[in-house]
């Protein structure tokens, strides 16, 4: 039996993985909406705090139902690894701390993968942007049309993966782009999106937040292209189709561009200096 694994939560329908660094503000109220309308034990959830300097850890103890290791560093990819050694339950749900995902849609994500030869899934996303400035507004209408954005597994913050799924995910290189790199990991006939599933993902209100955000997303973009794995791009013909087809993408596409080049220009340094482990994070989306 894997350490920390009761004969009960050795029952439960899927386990749910979450790397937690300082997310102690959204934390609470994404394990709530995680876990409810669901029977006690329905998951086996555990929250990996990597190097937090907050109250993550106290905060996800205090949800009952819900498993917390703490390692000392602030390394998703670690905790990653140590949720993974700390559960053999599959479906294995990997979801980021600051997304909100409900318990009917985790459901239907595990029914998901019973479908013959899927093996990794995700939730429709919607991106809430009431209380983000206009021009965040206006760069998320464009990157939501994006096709790319539209069918990957990536953005959303959290995947499914059946057992034969995780194992080919652990076979994959360490990338900081690591939703992008496990979309990228399989094809279309074996990948779903879940169209009744939802993820609240919670987009920065600032500029600033966002430019840093697409910084980071730059960053590991550069690192991903230079592994060798082919990626599907933005092109210029992608936005000019996307912008013929809806005038309001249209009007958005010009902030989307200035956007995008900012944080390409502002990566550059980390990319230059192979500096793939720095991770910038917007505060405002967790406000």
């Amino acid at each position: 039996m894997l350490p920390f694994m009761s004969e009960s939560v050795r029952r439960a329908l899927a386990s749910v993985v979450i790397p937690a660094h300082n997310e102690a503000r959204c934390l609470r109220g994404n394990l709530v909406k995680l876990l409810a309308g669901l029977p006690d034990g329905a998951l086996d959830v555990l929250v990996v705090c990597n190097g937090c300097t907050d109250d993550t850890a106290s905060v996800a103890r205090s949800v009952p139902g819900v498993r917390v290791l703490e390692i000392p560093e602030p390394s998703k990819a670690r905790a990653v690894e140590v949720g993974n050694l700390a559960t053999s339950i599959f479906p294995r749900i990997h979801l980021d701390a600051d997304v909100t995902l409900g318990g009917a849609d985790v459901v239907r994500l595990i029914d998901a993968l019973r479908e013959d030869g899927v093996h990794a899934v995700a939730p429709e996303r919607v991106v809430p942007t009431g209380e983000s400035s206009w021009p965040v507004r206006a760069f998320y209408r464009v990157w939501q049309a994006l096709p790319q954005v539209r069918d990957g597994l990536f953005g959303r913050g959290v995947v499914a993966l059946s057992e034969a799924g995780q194992a080919r995910v652990d076979a994959l290189p360490a990338m900081m782009s690591d939703d992008l790199a496990m979309s990228e990991a399989f094809a279309e006939a074996d990948r779903r999106i879940v169209p009744r599933a939802v993820v609240v993902v919670h987009p920065p209100r600032t500029v600033a937040d966002l430019v840093r955000r697409r910084i980071r997303v730059a960053t590991g973009n550069a690192q991903y292209d230079g592994s060798g794995a082919s990626r599907t791009s933005t092109s210029i013909s992608t936005l000019a189709v996307i912008g013929f087809r809806d005038p309001r993408v249209a009007v958005c596409v010009p902030v989307f561009l200035a956007v995008a080049l900012r944080a390409r220009w502002e990566a550059r340094h980390a990319v230059r200096a192979a500096d793939f482990t720095t991770w910038l994070r917007d505060e405002s989306s967790r406000a």
